[in-house]
């Protein structure tokens, strides 16, 4: 498949800020790549009076306001120690203006300050918040990398206490076996110009309470996915992920649970929230028309 110009144009950005060599690391720098976080975006980066920043327990929550009763709750990814960044708000910015939902960016507590258990107590909360909240009447949750994991393990939870349930999930490169022990992974680790194995292990153990990296707490491919709401996967071939997710796909169809996927051709980690990328756009467009549907 051939790539667009802005593919080989990102993967030089990425190349010069030198994002694999910190993701090569262990332990992970974690503090130096938070230099680029960004927690609250400028008050002229969103229309005047369209958004609005509240806590819910440890969690810092920005709500873009849409026109309809109908909520995003975008929970970031960063590996558990970082984030939110500049392409997490950009994405915002553009579902808010291509959409008419309400979006909350969920900015939950980091590793290793926090483990796994306050993390996932803190999504519960956030979440059971929009349910109860009356001004709503549909919920979609969104999430990229280790967002997209704590999404998969909030459905886990709410599905055992027969909790409503979310009317569709978007998922984009979701981490889904922190112990990385698929042995196609090791494969590739060269062939991705983002993650490494090696740091990530190291954010992964970061937080985790005892060290169980297979805890479902952190690692949903050992839930269940029986009963799992309208989900769509974009995935992409050139991520250390990649192979999780695949037999995710697999376990998905055996359970028919209602899916979708989106496979980028050659394509890095999160890739449809990378700027300026053909590829990306493209993407991000098709996650738009899921949620006009």
């Amino acid at each position: 498949m051939t790539k667009s110009l802005t593919y080989y144009l990102v993967l030089f950005v990425l190349k010069i800020k030198g994002i694999k060599n910190l993701f090569s690391q262990d332990p992970i720098n974690y503090q130096l790549l938070r230099k680029d976080d960004i927690h609250i975006p400028k008050q002229n980066f969103f229309p005047k009076n369209s958004f609005t920043s509240f806590q819910l327990m440890d969690s810092r929550i920005t709500e873009i306001k849409g026109n309809s009763k109908k909520l995003i709750i975008y929970i970031h990814g960063g590996a558990f120690i970082i984030g939110p960044s500049k392409h997490h708000w950009n994405t915002i910015k553009t579902l808010s203006k291509s959409t008419n939902y309400n979006i909350w960016l969920c900015d939950y507590p980091k590793a290793p300050e926090n483990k796994i258990t306050t993390i996932n107590e803190n999504i519960d909360f956030v979440y059971e918040t929009a349910v109860k909240d009356k001004h709503i009447d549909e919920i979609v949750l969104i999430g990229d990398s280790a967002g997209a994991t704590l999404i998969l393990t909030l459905i886990q939870r709410k599905i055992k206490l027969n909790i409503y349930l979310p009317t569709k999930i978007i998922l984009i490169s979701p981490v889904l076996d922190a112990s990385l022990e698929n042995s196609e992974i090791t494969k590739l680790d060269k062939s991705d110009p983002m993650l490494a194995i090696k740091g990530l292990l190291s954010a992964l153990r970061m937080c985790t309470e005892d060290g169980n990296l297979k805890n479902t707490s952190i690692s949903p491919l050992f839930g269940t996915f029986e009963g799992f709401p309208i989900s769509y996967l974009f995935i992409a071939e050139n991520d250390v992920t990649f192979p999780d997710q695949l037999v995710l796909c697999h376990k998905l169809k055996e359970l028919e649970v209602e899916h979708y996927v989106e496979i980028g051709k050659g394509m890095p980690h999160i890739w449809p929230l990378l700027p300026v990328m053909d590829e990306s756009r493209k993407s991000l467009n098709r996650i738009i028309e899921i949620l006009n549907k």
